[in-house]
């Protein structure tokens, strides 16, 4: 019995080791490799993996055709034909162990990157317009979803790493969470042709498009050695840490003693102590830009004054602060978040509060970009008894303004070193056939929007380059409309991205959807995210499937001065007029660089642009703003693209 016992055991744990190393030994694939992939149609298609077998043979079912390849260090790869779209299909890879991919389709590919704007989702922290409506209704089996995971990477990665195990079927359970441009932008193309579309999503909130961009591109323009080289080297980077926490602590020091909410270090903003009648009002949750503040930066302390009929129980409070915050209730210190994407969770303790009023107090420091107390609408105070409404106006005052203090030190950290993101979320991709390239970017670039003349053509030309396609098409967003309306004509360094990427429009075989129109002035993430994939999939449907589509309203083109009067010419002119009323939007200057709203008409297909007040002019601007209201287009309705006639020096040039 006892000997049975042991034969018996001894032939379990044989069948268990010989079981393991089937499992071991079954072919690996590259994350992007599963079921319900999309493979670019009438194309050669390298097609990859790992094993530990001599040889591997791959098998497509839509030509009968078997291909072979030996192994060689434990790697291996083929190029597939694929025939013109279709399926589904099956691929089966056999190295002794057979592994088959079902539902295969043969369609196009399409890579959609850039940043939030790109990545926002149709639910989850995006909430589109209707878009319990859209989710509902997301049933195309012939669109297929590939998510990629926020990764970063001092060097290139050969493993993408992605979501839900790899290609998705899209559909109202899948499609929440996914970029609503890309998926709109799916949506038109496939209704129209009837192909089945994969879309690999890769973006990242927030992020430079030089983090996007590889080393070697960026070496060629010097503007990002000393960070490419700390990428590289633990000394530099170590060198390159020490001076900018040096710089940064001196900055510090210098904001510290400029907050007009400290005396002597101690919070006085904080107490009720000070008088804070003269204060002005903001609405709580909202930026600070579309408050009236435009591009500022630095401190605003805010206060509020609540009644807690129940002090005896804790209470939690949670909001997001772009960029840092601290929080103090009474007078007492509660506690302080850095980071505009974290969502601070205060615990309030019940001994700092009172029956009856007592004192909120935030100080919000932001260094760039918009800035604020954002999230959820119905922001509160939340005890075990008591719920209290936080949302609405809040008093606050400005503690320090940047642009009275030396420039910040900057060093570009995590995903925003040069390159990083490129390294983990592109370069493992570009072995993948795809058909083209959507982009949405320039937002976190705006600051620096003179140097994005060069950095938008250089990652064009690097992706092409990497993808080993010269041709590969890359259609792109132009910046909406955002912030607070200027009465007068001014600077913007919004408008001055938006010029990059129009300029970006001499790379062929690109295009761009102008959004000037359906942006959010309080917003940067507008929900219309509908009329924006369908922009990019007009431009797509005309440049690269032939259909016979409007996809541009006028684009500049040259200009002539006659008498007082400079006349504009455009590229798609035909039908050009006012979407509505009169002309809008053009402001006109004479040698002293000063710019006047200006009257416009159009005569013979050209806008003839004057004022009174410029006798003499010499240049032109349109839709030259944040946030601009002008309303020139064409026969198809859509916008015309920002521009300035001039080249004088912007606010940005020479920001690096």
């Amino acid at each position: 019995m006892r000997k049975h016992f042991f034969k018996k055991t001894a032939l379990v744990f044989t069948l268990f080791i010989l079981s393991s190393n089937v499992i071991n030994a079954t072919v690996l694939l590259p994350s992007f490799f599963t079921d319900n992939m999309v493979l670019q149609q009438k194309s050669t298609v390298p097609f990859w993996g790992e094993s530990d077998k001599q040889s591997v043979s791959v098998t497509t079912s839509w030509d009968k055709k078997t291909y072979k390849a030996n192994v060689v260090n434990g790697k291996w790869n083929v190029v597939l034909k694929t025939p013109v779209y279709g399926g589904p299909y099956t691929i089966a890879i056999n190295d002794g162990d057979l592994k088959t991919l079902q539902n295969v389709l043969i369609g196009e590919v399409w890579l959609c990157s850039g940043q939030s704007n790109m990545e926002m989702p149709l639910e989850g922290w995006g909430k589109i317009n209707n878009y319990k409506e859209e989710i509902a209704n997301a049933d195309y089996p012939q669109i297929r979803l590939l998510q990629a995971e926020h990764i970063e990477s001092t060097l290139p990665l050969n493993t993408l790493k992605v979501q839900h195990d790899g290609w998705n079927i899209c559909s109202p359970k899948t499609i929440a969470d996914f970029s609503a441009t890309a998926y709109f932008f799916a949506r038109k193309i496939y209704k129209e042709k009837k192909i089945p579309i994969g879309l690999i999503h890769s973006s990242w909130g927030g992020t430079l498009i030089e983090a996007w961009t590889s080393s070697g591109a960026l070496s060629t323009i010097h503007d990002f050695d000393t960070e490419i080289e700390a990428m590289k080297s633990e000394s530099s980077r170590e060198t390159l840490e020490k001076k900018y926490n040096a710089d940064l602590a001196v900055w510090e020091k210098h904001l510290a003693n400029a907050d007009k909410g400290y005396e002597n270090e101690k919070a006085v903003w904080a107490t009720s102590k000070i008088d804070d009648s003269a204060w002005k009002t903001m609405k709580v949750p909202s930026f600070f830009d579309s408050n009236g503040l435009g591009n500022f930066d630095g401190i605003i302390w805010f206060r509020k004054t609540v009644n807690i009929s129940d002090n005896t129980k804790d209470f939690k409070l949670s909001y997001y602060a772009d960029d840092d915050d601290i929080l103090w209730v009474n007078g007492n210190y509660i506690g302080e978040t850095k980071g505009y994407n974290v969502e601070r969770q205060y615990t309030i303790p019940a001994k700092y509060l009172k029956k009856g009023e007592n004192l909120i107090t935030i100080r919000v420091f932001d260094g760039s970009g918009n800035g604020g107390i954002y999230g959820d609408e119905n922001i509160a105070l939340k005890s075990e008894k008591e719920t209290i409404a936080l949302s609405g106006d809040w008093k606050y005052s400005i503690g320090a303004d940047s642009k009275d203090l030396p420039a910040k030190p900057y060093m570009a950290q995590g995903q925003n070193r040069p390159s990083a993101i490129y390294n983990a979320m592109i370069a493992p991709l570009l072995d993948y056939k795809i058909k083209g390239v959507i982009w949405y970017q320039g937002e976190s670039n705006a600051e620096r929007a003179h140097q994005y003349q060069k950095l938008m053509p250089l990652l064009i030309n690097d992706w092409r380059d990497k993808f080993k396609d010269k041709n590969l098409p890359f259609f792109f967003v132009q910046l909406a409309n955002y912030k607070e309306k200027k009465i007068q004509p001014g600077d913007s360094d919004w408008a001055e991205l938006r010029e990059a990427q129009f300029m970006a429009l001499k790379v062929p075989n690109t295009g761009m959807a102008v959004t000037t129109d359906i942006g959010d002035g309080k917003d940067i993430h507008p929900k219309n995210k509908q009329d924006v994939g369908g922009r990019l999939a007009d431009i797509a449907l005309a440049k690269v499937y032939n259909t016979k589509i409007d996809y541009s309203g006028p684009l500049y083109k040259s200009y002539k001065t006659e008498h007082n009067n400079i006349i504009l010419d455009f590229d798609f002119n035909v039908g050009i007029k006012a979407k509505e009323g009169s002309l809008k939007g053009f402001s006109i200057a004479g040698l002293d660089q000063k710019f006047y709203w200006a009257e416009a008409k159009i005569v013979d297909g050209k806008v003839v642009v004057y004022a009174q007040e410029v006798p003499n002019p010499v240049a032109v601007r349109y839709n030259w703003a944040d946030n601009p209201d002008g309303n020139l287009t064409n026969a198809s309705g859509l916008p015309a693209s920002s521009f300035r006639t001039d080249n004088w020096k912007g606010i940005t040039e020479g920001k690096k």
